[in-house]
């Protein structure tokens, strides 16, 4: 295709395609069959769109496309009197107006369906990387990333998950407000999750993929409006916020990583940093702490310090120590392993990553290597670093992290 969609068409494809799914599914759709209908109105419409030119009502135009792959589906893999039934109760749609949007709902749909796809029928696990396969658009390999599984595992997570559902009978609907607040946990990763991938993409050309991050702040603000006294809630978008402010000094002129470090802090946003300590210290009044306030402490102080030198390391590691104690993650360990290399010499943060390195979910994993390598240069150990610098840069998937490797292995060679 010589054409491409512009930016801004992408992000309307992002925000829309939720839409159309949830506005499929409130008709009784079964949920595999709408995300394959939706799937194949996206395609259509990244074929013809940059051709054709966006439609004057793209979220009717995308309505109606996966409403008629829907019926095909249906046609194809129904039982015959069902699928008479189907047809014939999807006529109508098939037939309306192709600029028609009568289905589609407010900003809030995106945020309404996380919620539904959390389905009482799965894990919490399951729920989370259904949601981020469905509607978080995110990739079966930058959710296996996530999770630091295999991608043909995690695959095969999503269609189990879809099969229980379908097994379970439980229809696909808005649950209540006590079910959402059970299941609010679940949306929460997902947005964290979707913001991560944004922050530093798991794969491809660029470090920064900021329809995704800004779509996880948007959905954040949002859920905190609906939910203002839930800490974790307040929690989360604090810890986007503090993390969104550095975007602009993340990467250089020609997209290459720039590291913590070496950031220019002028090019942090100064407002968004004041917003985000704002809701933490609201929402550390309340007396119930979790995860997600624990990272933004963490942010935070980033954020406040003028030097990666000032900033309040021991700080820094007592706050990866409480998370350490919230939940058994090796790379909260690995980022605690940092911390204490800074209070205490790279000897001691070198410690913990050899303990690390024989837990099998990070045993192998690039960011291991990149750690151990940053180490192993501050003790002095140049060979060894070089060698773990390479090893992370042919593991990782991501093009901007692997330059960024690629030149500390120059570094160390040329000195």
């Amino acid at each position: 295709m010589s054409a491409r969609l512009d930016a801004g068409a992408e992000h309307a494809l992002r925000e829309l395609a939720p839409r159309v799914l949830g506005a499929l599914l409130r008709r009784g759709r079964d949920f595999s069959s709408a995300e394959d209908a939706v799937q194949d109105a996206l395609v259509a419409a990244l074929e013809q769109w940059p051709r054709l030119g966006v439609p004057r009502n793209p979220g009717g135009w995308l309505y109606h496309v996966a409403t008629r792959a829907l019926i095909d589906l249906e046609r194809a893999e129904v039982a015959r009197e069902r699928r008479e039934r189907a047809v014939s109760a999807s006529e109508a749609v098939e037939g309306a107006p192709l600029e028609s949007s009568a289905t589609m709902e407010g900003d809030d749909d995106t945020l309404a369906l996380f919620f539904t796809c959390c389905h009482p029928a799965l894990t919490d696990v399951a729920a989370i990387a259904l949601t981020l396969r469905a509607v978080g658009g995110l990739t079966t390999a930058e959710i296996a990333r996530a999770f630091l599984v295999p991608e043909s595992t995690m695959a095969q997570r999503i269609v189990r998950a879809k099969e229980a559902i379908r097994r379970s009978g439980v229809e696909f609907e808005l649950p209540s407000e006590a079910e959402r607040a059970r299941r609010l946990d679940a949306v929460l990763h997902v947005l964290y999750l979707i913001f991560n991938e944004g922050y530093a993409a798991s794969s491809g050309d660029e470090l920064v993929r900021v329809d995704l991050s800004r779509e996880a702040v948007r959905l954040a603000r949002a859920l905190h409006r609906a939910r203002p006294d839930e800490p974790e809630v307040a929690g989360l978008l604090s810890l986007l916020l503090l993390c969104d402010a550095r975007r602009g000094a993340r990467t250089g002129a020609s997209g290459e990583l720039v590291p913590l470090d070496e950031q220019d802090r002028g090019l942090w946003d100064r407002a968004v940093i004041a917003e985000g300590n704002a809701l933490l210290t609201a929402t550390f009044a309340r007396g119930r702490v979790g995860s997600y306030q624990l990272q933004a402490a963490i942010a935070s102080l980033h954020d406040e310090a003028p030097s990666v030198e000032a900033t309040d390391w021991p700080q820094i590691r007592a706050l990866y120590e409480l998370l350490m104690r919230l939940g058994d993650h090796p790379v909260v360990a690995l980022n605690h392993a940092v911390a204490t290399a800074m209070v205490e010499g790279p000897a001691a943060g070198l410690a913990l990553v050899e303990k690390l390195a024989r837990d099998p979910r990070i045993a192998g994993h690039y960011r291991l290597d990149a750690v151990k390598g940053h180490l192993l240069a501050r003790a002095g150990d140049r060979d060894a670093a070089l060698e773990h610098f390479a090893a992370a840069a042919r593991a990782t998937p991501n093009a901007a992290e692997r330059d960024y490797l690629l030149g500390k292995v120059a570094g160390l060679r040329g000195s």
